[in-house]
C-alpha cells in the first residue's frame, strides 16, 4: 500500500513538471522557386519557408541553431515571451551567430497559439529567413475544429534586399508600378473637372507625395507556404469538417487582405491571444500579424484562399479542396486604390471637392507635423478660399465615427468584396483577460514621422541611431500613444511584452503583439512593463525598420529572471 502511494505521488510530481524538448535548426543558402522567378535566398534546414516548430505550453525548449552561411545570422522568436537574452535580436539581445558556429537558445513555453520566427539580421528575413512556431495549449481550447493548416503568406522578390534598400534610398519610386498617369489625370478632369482635378495634383505635388504611395515595394510574387499563385498550395479536407487556418503574414513590407470565396470565416484568435469569436467575410493581416480563422466547407469542392496586396498590385493564392490536383475560381484584383486627403489627416465633411481651385496649396501644412517631420516640406493650408467647408466636421486625425483606424473617407477604408463583414480592430475583444483592467502611469507619445523623398523613416523625427532608448520602470503601465503623420501604414512591434490594443473594449480590449497604424490616424495601446531587461520596439516592414523607425527600450528594475549562461553568451 505505501509503495502505491509513494508511486502515485512520484507520478504526480512527474506529471506536473515541465517537459523538455530540443529542436535543431540550421540557416542555409537555399533557392526560392515562386513559379515567377528562381532566386537565392536563406531558409532553415535548407528550405524556406523553414519548418514549423510545434510546441507544448508549459515545456522548456533548447533550440540549437547553426550558421552555415558567410555571415552572420539571428533568429528572433516573434511574439514569444522569454528572457531578453534569448530573444534574438543583435546589438540588444546577444552578439548573433557567427558563421559555422552553433549558438543554443533555451527559454520556458509560457503561452499558446500561432507564431512565426525570422531572422533579425540584415535583410536575411525577406530574403527567406521565416518559419512558423504552432504551441498547443494546456488545456482545451474554446472552441472546435477538426484539422488545422498553417498559412504563412510572404512578399517574394526578385531583388535581393540589399538591393531593394539601394534603390529606395536612390529613387523612392522606384517599385511604384501605379503612379497616375496623363491618362489618370484625363480621366479624373472627366470626373470631378478640370479645377478640382489640377487642384489636387497640385496638392499631392506640393506635398511632395503621390496618391498611389500605398506599397513601396511592388513587383514581388506573393507566396502561401512557400508556393506561388500558379503553385497553387493545398489543404485537404471532408466536406463538413471545421478548418482551423492559422494565417501569419511574415512579408517584407505588404499587406493583404483574406477572403476565401464562398466560405464565411470565424476570427477565434489574434496574434496568438483567443479573441471573442467573429464572423467575417473578408480580413487585413498587417505584416507580421497572425490571425487564426476556422471554416467550415460543406461542399464537395475547392475553395480558393485568396490574398489580394493592400496595394492591388499582386495576389496570392492556395485552395482547400476534397482531394489533389483540383482547384477553384480566381476571383479578379480590384482596381488599386488611392490615398485621399482623409489618409493625411486632412478629411473634411461637408467640403466642396470642386472649391480646392482656390487653396494656397504652396503653404499647406500636415496636421501635427513639423517641419522636416513628414514627406514634405512644411506648409500651411489658406483655408479662406475652400468654399463649402463645414469646419465643425473636421474630422482630423483619428475622428472617424465608423472605424477608429480608419480616416472617413480614407482610400486605405477596408470594406469587404460585395458588401459583406470585414475586420476592424474594433472587432477584437479578449476572450479572457490576460491583465487586470487599471490606469497607465504614464503615457508616451510616439508620432511616426518619414520624409520620403529621402527614404527616412523616423519616430518623433529621429532615426534610430540619432536618438536615446525608451526607458521603463519594472512594474508600470505605461500608454503609449501612436501618432500617424505618414502617409504610409506602420505595423509597431514591441519585443517581449504585450501590448494592449485599447480599441473602447476595456477590459476586453485585446493583447495582440503587433499593432498596425493607418496614415493620419492615432491610436493608443497599454502594456504591463513585467519583462527586465533590454527589448527592441519597430516598424514592422523591414526597410522602414532599416531606414530609422525604430528604438531600444530598457526596462529598469525588476527580478533578475536570466540564466547564467544567457548572461555568459551575452557577454562573450
Amino acid at each position: 500500500m505505501r509503495k502505491t502511494i509513494c508511486a502515485a505521488f512520484l507520478a504526480a510530481i512527474v506529471s506536473s513538471t515541465a517537459t523538455a524538448g530540443t529542436y535543431n535548426l540550421t540557416v542555409d543558402n537555399v533557392v526560392i522557386d515562386t513559379g515567377n522567378f528562381k532566386k537565392q535566398g536563406i531558409g532553415y534546414n535548407g528550405a524556406s519557408p523553414g519548418p514549423v516548430l510545434r510546441f507544448d505550453e508549459g515545456e522548456d525548449v533548447t533550440i540549437n541553431v547553426t550558421n552555415n552561411l558567410d555571415v552572420m545570422t539571428s533568429i528572433h522568436w516573434h511574439g514569444l515571451i522569454l528572457p531578453y537574452q534569448q530573444d534574438g535580436v543583435p546589438t540588444i539581445s546577444y552578439d548573433g551567430i557567427k558563421p559555422g558556429e552553433t549558438f543554443t537558445y533555451r527559454f520556458p513555453i509560457k503561452q499558446s497559439g500561432t507564431y512565426w520566427f525570422h531572422s533579425h539580421s540584415g535583410f536575411q528575413e525577406p530574403d527567406g529567413a521565416y518559419g512558423a512556431i504552432v504551441i498547443k495549449p494546456k488545456g482545451r481550447e474554446p472552441f472546435r475544429y477538426d484539422r488545422e493548416y498553417v498559412v504563412q503568406l510572404t512578399d517574394s522578390h526578385p531583388h535581393a534586399g540589399d538591393r531593394i534598400m539601394r534603390n529606395l534610398k536612390t529613387m523612392p519610386d522606384y517599385y511604384n508600378r501605379q503612379q497616375q498617369t496623363l491618362g489618370d489625370f484625363l480621366d479624373d478632369i472627366n470626373k470631378n473637372g478640370f479645377d478640382a482635378t489640377l487642384a489636387d495634383r497640385m496638392a499631392w505635388g506640393d506635398m511632395r507625395m503621390m496618391a498611389a504611395d500605398i506599397e513601396d515595394l511592388q513587383g514581388f510574387t506573393p507566396l502561401i507556404n512557400g508556393k506561388g499563385p500558379a503553385q497553387n498550395w493545398t489543404g485537404i479536407f471532408k466536406p463538413g469538417e471545421r478548418i482551423r487556418l492559422r494565417f501569419i503574414n511574415s512579408s517584407a513590407m505588404t499587406y493583404f487582405d483574406i477572403r476565401i470565396p464562398g466560405l464565411k470565416m470565424l476570427v477565434v484568435n489574434a496574434d496568438g491571444n483567443n479573441v471573442q469569436p467573429i464572423k467575417v467575410d473578408e480580413f487585413r493581416i498587417a505584416v507580421a500579424e497572425t490571425y487564426d480563422v476556422i471554416v467550415r466547407p460543406r461542399k464537395d469542392r475547392a475553395f480558393t484562399i485568396f490574398a489580394a496586396s493592400m496595394g492591388r498590385s499582386a495576389f496570392g493564392r492556395g485552395t482547400l479542396a476534397p482531394r489533389m490536383n483540383v482547384a477553384g475560381d480566381t476571383p479578379d484584383l480590384a482596381e488599386p486604390p488611392l490615398l485621399t486627403m482623409a489618409d493625411m489627416g486632412m478629411a473634411h465633411e461637408g467640403m466642396d471637392h470642386g472649391a480646392m481651385a482656390g487653396m494656397n496649396h504652396s503653404k499647406m501644412k500636415m496636421p501635427g507635423q513639423s517641419q522636416g517631420d513628414g514627406k514634405g516640406e512644411a506648409m500651411k493650408m489658406d483655408h479662406s478660399k475652400m468654399k463649402g467647408m463645414d469646419h465643425s466636421k473636421m474630422a482630423g486625425m483619428n475622428a472617424a465615427k465608423t472605424d477608429p483606424f480608419y480616416a472617413s473617407g480614407s482610400g486605405l477604408m477596408p470594406t469587404a468584396a460585395g458588401g459583406g463583414k470585414f475586420l476592424s480592430y474594433k472587432d477584437l475583444k479578449a476572450q479572457r483577460p490576460l491583465y487586470k483592467l487599471r490606469k497607465a502611469t504614464r503615457e508616451i507619445e510616439l508620432r511616426l514621422t518619414g520624409n520620403m523623398e529621402r527614404y527616412i523613416w523616423s519616430i518623433n523625427g529621429k532615426k534610430y541611431q540619432d536618438d536615446e532608448e525608451i526607458r521603463l520602470r519594472y512594474g508600470e503601465r505605461v500608454r503609449f500613444k501612436f501618432v500617424n503623420e505618414t502617409m504610409m501604414s506602420h505595423p509597431m512591434h514591441l519585443h517581449g511584452m504585450w501590448t494592449i490594443l485599447d480599441n473602447g473594449s476595456g477590459k476586453w480590449n485585446p493583447i495582440k503583439h503587433v499593432v498596425s497604424v493607418a496614415p493620419g490616424t492615432t491610436v493608443y495601446t497599454e502594456t504591463e512593463v513585467d519583462a527586465p531587461g533590454q527589448w527592441a520596439f519597430h516598424c514592422h516592414l523591414s526597410y522602414h525598420a532599416r531606414a530609422g523607425m525604430f528604438r531600444r527600450v530598457v526596462v529598469e528594475g525588476g527580478p533578475k529572471t536570466a540564466d547564467a549562461t544567457a548572461s555568459q553568451s551575452l557577454n562573450e
